[in-house]
């Protein structure tokens, strides 16, 4: 196999995304290296070295990615839409100044691949699922204006490095992902987390933000990995490339699933327009995806739901 014969290293593989990615590449029989700054990793197996770096440090990320293949940078500060409407800075400067610190220590270290995340945040609000080419139509839909535009600016700093550099930088670009380790901090939680929390705590009323009119494309974590080192091994090319669902749900229709899933759907629903919502609608067009990469989602959005109620339920002490 393709990574087998590398070393990966993930960045913020203590994180949601980094630990899924970590179990992505051993399940590929890959040598895995985790950069881990304050948190614990997740994963226990005598197969991953775990190197502790402050990788906004240059010195320590060089020496964090030393011979390294293939680096994912899946680190990053995250927060919730509440958070970020109060703060419009919140995670973007510490964004900016990891990701740039990681593109210049693997362009130091000569790795052979870098993959970087860009979002679905950086269309322009569209009724339709969007393709990696319609970028240009717009700017970010206003709610996620200064996010949006830092990823885009990731990926024109991708540009940079891999064509000065010889790097090779794959770039994808997810719509929202969900799955078992999320963020379900209720101060920075996203959508889903909030929702499946909420539910298994059994909280009546039951209050979600907005009309439950919006649409979200919605990909679980194991099919985003599994995409992620599609990418890597197949579209280096510093070419953008959406990986979604390709299809989308209702807000409403997500409560439906995640209350049923938690035996609470009884409980009454209280849907608050007047808290703060994104887009309406956020669909993305993966056609690329299949075409280039063979990657179709495998995990259907009902039972990823339903599955990451389970897995709460049975995690959430810890």
């Amino acid at each position: 196999m393709f990574f087998g014969q590398r070393l990966s290293v993930v960045t913020g593989g203590t994180g949601f995304i980094g630990t899924h990615m970590v179990k992505a590449l051993l399940a590929q029989g890959g040598r895995v290296r985790i950069v881990a700054h304050k948190r614990k990793p997740l994963i226990d197996d005598p197969r991953v070295e775990i190197v502790h770096a402050d990788l906004t440090d240059q010195d320590q990320a060089v020496a964090a990615l030393k011979d390294a293949n293939c680096v994912f940078h899946c680190a990053g500060a995250v927060s919730g839409l509440g958070v970020s409407a109060g703060n419009a800075m919140a995670g973007i400067t510490t964004n900016l100044n990891l990701t740039a610190q990681v593109m210049q220590a693997a362009w130091t270290a000569k790795a052979e691949r870098l993959l970087i995340f860009s979002s679905s945040t950086v269309y322009p609000g569209t009724d339709y699922p969007i393709r990696e080419d319609e970028l240009e139509k717009g700017p970010p839909h206003p709610s996620y204006l200064g996010y949006g535009y830092m990823r885009r600016y990731f990926e024109q700093l991708s540009a940079f490095v891999g064509s000065r550099s010889g790097m090779g930088i794959a770039l994808v670009r997810p719509t929202a992902v969900y799955g078992p380790h999320d963020n379900f901090d209720p101060r920075t939680s996203h959508v889903i987390a909030a929702l499946v929390r909420k539910a298994v705590e059994r909280l009546d009323p039951f209050e979600v933000w907005g009309t439950g009119d919006d649409v979200r494309d919605l990909l679980h974590v194991e099919d985003l990995a599994r995409g992620c080192l599609l990418a890597m091994e197949k579209h280096a090319v510093c070419d953008p490339i959406n990986l979604g669902y390709g299809s989308g749900l209702s807000v409403k229709r997500m409560v439906e699933i995640i209350l049923a899933a938690a035996g609470h759907d009884k409980v009454k629903v209280i849907f608050d327009a007047s808290k703060p919502t994104a887009v309406p609608v956020r669909l993305v067009d993966a056609s690329k995806a299949k075409k280039i990469l063979g990657f179709e989602p495998s995990i259907s959005i009902e039972n990823g739901l339903a599955g990451l109620v389970k897995w709460y339920a049975a995690n959430r002490a810890a």
